[in-house]
């Protein structure tokens, strides 16, 4: 089929889009479009342009007879902080919190207005390094291990706290709580990673640090590598953290159940060095 020019690039970015962090032969754009690929690196010159000025991701162009274009989502540090300031906004409602002074967080977890640009803020974290899979445990950091997984095209793997008889053989270790300190288990799918794979961590809100540490304890199991690891939100923690080298989106200050109040600041995603 022959396209119109304002066809053709609607399409390939749509296809872009859909394949980030893949190397697109020009010859597939020329073959489905019918074009000459003269003509569609001129189409890719204009959305290379586009996409930069608009904070869209980059357009990467590879050489060569097995190169290609590739697209890689970014988020520009302007509209990383915008959002962040937005979700600390949302965090401090006082209708958020519940007895025990926990902060009712599922609602923005399960909210594609959140977890869009939230996966692809922590994904562009990442676009100069090979990632395999991203790894997070069940069950709140799923929605956010799903959606990173998906900007940086790459599997999701689950640790869990049980086995469950679908995982078939499971890798597990021993790890202390941070914040309860007590020795807890988490497993893994041994399927689920290969040998010498890159792999990101999140999950959803961080107090001591051990669930972090057991995940990156299991990645050692897997003799696979730490690439880095992120929250969604981690609380003051007045004690020695189980790790280090984290990055967090928020940080819970303060939460008084008395006084009805939630202090919520941006985390350390944004420096340049996580604490």
């Amino acid at each position: 089929m022959k396209y119109k020019r304002s066809e053709r690039m609607i399409d390939m970015t749509y296809y872009l889009l859909e394949h980030p962090h893949t190397l697109i032969p020009l010859t597939l754009f020329s073959e489905r479009y019918e074009a000459a690929k003269s003509s569609i690196s001129e189409d890719l010159t204009i959305i290379k342009g586009t996409f930069k000025e608009q904070h869209i991701g980059l357009i990467e162009t590879v050489p060569g007879a097995t190169g290609g274009v590739r697209y890689i989502p970014q988020v520009s540090e302007k509209d990383a902080e915008e959002f962040i300031l937005w979700l600390c906004e949302k965090l401090s409602d006082s209708e958020r919190l519940l007895p025990g002074g926990y902060v009712f967080l599922s609602d923005l977890l399960g909210s594609p207005e959140v977890l869009k640009p939230l996966g692809k803020i922590i994904a562009s974290q990442f676009i100069d390094q090979k990632v395999d899979a991203v790894m997070t445990v069940a069950t709140k950091g799923i929605p956010i291990a799903q959606t990173v997984a998906n900007y940086l095209n790459v599997p999701f793997v689950i640790v869990r706290k049980d086995s469950k008889i679908t995982e078939g053989a499971t890798v597990s270790v021993n790890y202390v709580s941070g914040s309860s300190q007590r020795v807890e288990k988490m497993e893994l799918s041994r399927r689920s990673l290969k040998k010498g794979a890159r792999v990101v961590i999140v999950d959803d809100f961080m107090k001591g640090g051990g669930t972090l540490n057991g995940m990156r304890s299991l990645i050692e199991e897997f003799e696979a590598e730490l690439v880095g690891a992120t929250v969604f939100a981690e609380s003051v923690f007045h004690g020695k953290r189980a790790v280090h080298n984290y990055r967090s989106l928020l940080l819970i200050e303060d939460v008084s159940v008395a006084d009805k109040t939630i202090q919520v600041k941006p985390g350390n995603f944004l420096q340049k060095e996580p604490e």
